[in-house]
């Protein structure tokens, strides 16, 4: 059974940080490259930022800079490290294999930027 548990979200005011976590099963860890993603109020879900199996990285324009994705291997955990954080990276963080397959969305977590 694919798991896939999102963790770390919370409200930060901005210029805040928060470190954000997915433990994913071996199969999906091993298997695939993985991103996070995130779903603002009345948007559709974006591509945040993606690293695969080797260690290489890319990033959304908006979030350059200021996110870093790593991956570690004897955990399945994917990280996602948020500095610099703006109202506008309000959303849901979401985990999954790049690209997305649709049966392993979850219910992802919650960060919110507002002072």
């Amino acid at each position: 059974q694919v798991q896939l548990v999102e963790s770390g979200g919370g409200l930060v005011q901005p210029g805040g940080s928060l470190r954000l976590s997915c433990v994913a099963s071996g199969t999906i860890f091993s298997s695939y490259a993985m991103a996070w993603y995130r779903q603002a109020p009345g948007k559709r879900r974006e591509l945040v930022t993606k690293i695969t199996r080797g260690g290489y990285t890319n990033y959304a324009d908006s979030v350059k800079g200021r996110f870093t994705i790593s991956r570690d291997a004897a955990k399945n955990t994917v990280y996602l490290q948020m500095n610099s954080l703006k109202p506008e990276d309000t959303a849901v963080y979401y985990c999954n294999s790049y690209p997305a397959y649709v049966d392993y969305w979850r219910q992802g977590t919650q960060v919110t930027v507002s002072s």
